[in-house]
């Protein structure tokens, strides 16, 4: 359970950071929720043959995960739970979805600027975690009094 403390328990932080944590996780969280994932979800078997096999697995595969990511990982970074890990894989959804989908474009047709702009939150709950409002802050709480 340490070792699981270390990566998972939020690092001290102000109020104010945590705050804006909780709030960056609800956002981003929701969003790739609800705006990607539930979609994907629901009409996967519709999706499975046309979905894009960017990197040699399979369309179904590749829906599989894109799946995993924007539906479980994005539901684990909402409530803050394993937050990391989540926010880890979602990085590296979106930044597949940007080099390979969208080829690294920020412009003009096919443009990846959303995927490029998930990318950069989810690196950023990556290396700060999800702050003391989140379940991991109740599961792996360290034993360091948090400032105020």
């Amino acid at each position: 359970m340490k070792l699981l403390a270390v990566f998972f328990a939020p690092d001290p932080n102000t109020k104010k950071a945590d705050s804006a944590l909780l709030v960056l996780r609800l956002w981003l969280g929701l969003a790739i929720f609800f705006n990607h994932g539930l979609d994907k979800l629901m009409h996967f078997s519709d999706k499975s043959g046309k979905f894009p096999d960017v990197i040699g697995i399979g369309s179904t595969a590749s829906l599989a995960f894109a799946v995993f990511a924007e539906v479980f990982c994005g539901a684990f970074v909402t409530l803050g739970l394993v937050t990391r890990l989540a926010a880890l894989n979602l990085a590296i959804t979106m930044l597949v979805a940007f080099a390979k989908v969208h080829q690294w474009k920020l412009t003009g047709e096919h443009s990846g600027e959303l995927a490029f702009l998930y990318l950069a939150g989810f690196v950023t709950l990556f290396i700060a975690g999800p702050g003391r409002f989140s379940a991991d802050n109740a599961l792996f709480k360290k034993s360091t009094k948090l400032p105020s």
